[in-house]
């Protein structure tokens, strides 16, 4: 019998997840909790293998199989892949075993065509959601799979905005964005010398090889290396049925944590946009509503979602880290994986889940990484220093600690100045998953948009950076290398400071001091203390003092 390289959700389970990826073994297990996921398949991570050891070629058998499984998702959706009808239009995204958020690709929307978003307009009776739909599809899959920047696709949108005298997105008529996707090809063709790719079999293929080959970008290299993920591992890719959170007002998406992910609150914590995409709310580009709010815009979905949120962290006895989609008040789960978290949050909810008996203290011990721990051991700003500081704005206290550095705009610029040896903080409108060596080497991270879920917060978050997301008042220039904030110009090289537990944003160097421990550390080295059976605890590559008890702790 020949190798099986694609399965339905409904085939899969959280235990297969070498096979399916961490993305597509969780949604394999929620269709299995009976939640409501928009159905699809995974081409398994050896799919990827084989694609490198077939030098960076699909196999035909799998290439058949891709199609076969595209005919089962046809048969229960009802709907048609490529019909003018009623047609099936898909996400390819990608899923490793282990989470590595932003550093590979996706693309939304695949199916459409001239052709199909003409029925699609007629089905919906909805042509500003169609053509909106089909202009997000040629930018991500030109960006993500022909390798032409979705910014160079954003200054045709900003110039529209410009001759049609408007700011929003949102306020584009339906002409507009019927004008706009007959620009965005135009502007293909004059770039890459051909028209946009219109057979929907042909971008699903390519778009579907383009997550193999994103397993190989120079910003997953980094990730990996960074976070000891094994480069033989590969990446699954999930195909999954298109929902929409771009259909009207009484539809959105949003991505939230069950707990807070920067104290380990236990609350809903979160964000949405409404009449928005996914990739809208992780970008950062429009600065969304928190979760609290759905409970009063849509009562209803923010009861389902509340109520299958802790049923998923019961499930994985974990805090999770949730996306959704609302259609025409319809909630759908995209996904859902272990959240990332700071080393003080990750203390908080270990020693909870213990206290509500979803965690042994040896489980409870295991979850905490004793790397994130270092978190806690960096300094944060002297109080009588910082009392006497004005700061010169705030934004979004996206990720906790004290930063100061000079400050930089970009992430090769990140690289030049920390190789000098000078402490950075990196400046931007909104980082990328390019942005991640700069983000890497940065003491701290400040952007212009973006909110507490945006790539920027969850990034540092991961690595235990000081991050400020979502200051709309700085006026950046990036190509000046410059920001204005408070009435003051900072450029580059000069210094700034932040505080991630605030927001506030200081236009000069504040002195930091040691940090101190939190109740939750002594607790869950008292646990460690039961159990451990070494006795040293030392750091042997820097020499400081370390605020923490007298007694030895291994983890």
């Amino acid at each position: 019998m020949s190798k099986k390289y694609v399965y339905l959700f409904s085939e899969g389970n959280a235990t297969m997840r070498n096979l399916l990826g961490g993305k597509g073994a969780n949604l394999a297990e929620m269709t299995g909790l009976g939640m409501p996921v928009p159905q699809g398949f995974t081409v398994t991570t050896e799919a990827c293998t084989r694609y490198y050891d077939d030098g960076k070629n699909i196999a035909p058998e799998i290439i058949d199989e891709i199609f076969a499984y595209m005919e089962k998702l046809e048969e229960i959706t009802g709907k048609k892949f490529g019909d003018q009808q009623n047609p099936l239009l898909v996400s390819v995204r990608s899923g490793s075993r282990a989470s590595m958020p932003g550093m590979m690709d996706t693309v939304l929307n695949l199916g459409l065509n001239d052709t199909v978003v003409e029925g699609l307009a007629a089905q919906t009776q909805n042509p500003r959601f169609a053509y909106d739909s089909y202009r997000l599809f040629i930018q991500m899959f030109s960006d993500v799979v022909l390798e032409l920047p979705k910014s160079s696709f954003e200054r045709i949108i900003d110039e529209m905005k410009e001759e049609k005298g408007i700011q929003l997105d949102t306020e584009f008529s339906d002409g507009d964005l019927k004008e706009m996707v007959q620009k965005f090809k135009a502007f293909f063709k004059e770039q890459k010398g051909f028209d946009f790719p219109a057979d929907p079999k042909d971008q699903l293929i390519e778009s579907v090889t383009a997550v193999f080959r994103s397993w190989d970008n120079p910003r997953a290299n980094y990730y990996r290396r960074m976070n000891d993920i094994p480069y033989s591992w590969g990446t699954a890719v999930n195909v999954q049925a298109m929902v929409f959170g771009n259909s009207g007002e009484d539809s959105g998406t949003g991505v939230a944590f069950t707990r807070n992910p920067s104290t380990g609150e236990n609350k809903l914590y979160g964000e949405y946009l409404i009449n928005a995409q996914g990739e809208d709310v992780v970008a950062g580009i429009r600065t969304p509503l928190t979760i609290e709010t759905l409970k009063d815009n849509m009562p209803e979905v923010y009861r389902q979602f509340a109520d299958t949120a802790r049923k998923l962290e019961v499930h994985y006895k974990d805090m999770q880290d949730m996306e959704f989609t609302i259609e025409k008040g319809k909630l759908y789960m995209l996904q859902t994986r272990n959240g990332k978290r700071t080393a003080a949050a990750a203390l908080k909810i270990a020693c909870d889940l213990v206290t509500e008996g979803l965690l042994t203290k040896e489980e409870a011990i295991l979850q905490v990484d004793p790397k994130t721990l270092d978190a806690l051991l960096h300094p944060q700003f002297e109080p009588a220093a910082l009392k006497a500081a004005q700061p010169l704005g705030s934004g979004l206290p996206a990720s906790p600690g004290a930063a100061c550095g000079r400050v930089v705009f970009s992430a090769d610029d990140a690289v030049e100045w920390h190789g000098r040896g000078e402490t950075i903080i990196l400046a931007r409108l909104e980082t990328s998953p390019e942005d991640i060596e700069g983000m890497n080497l940065a003491n701290g991270i400040l952007t212009v948009r973006g909110g507490m879920t945006s790539h920027a917060a969850v990034v540092a978050r991961g690595m235990g950076r000081c991050c400020v997301a979502g200051c709309g008042d700085m006026v950046m220039d990036e190509h000046a290398k410059q920001f204005t904030l408070g009435g003051k110009v900072i450029k580059e090289g000069d210094f700034i400071s932040l505080d991630g537990s605030t927001g506030n944003i200081y236009g000069e160097a504040i002195p930091t001091v040691e940090a101190s421990i939190s109740g939750d550390f002594n607790t869950l080295m008292s646990w460690a203390d039961e159990v451990r059976q070494l006795k040293i605890r030392t750091n042997a590559d820097t020499r400081r003092h370390w605020p923490v008890p007298h007694r030895a702790h291994v983890l």
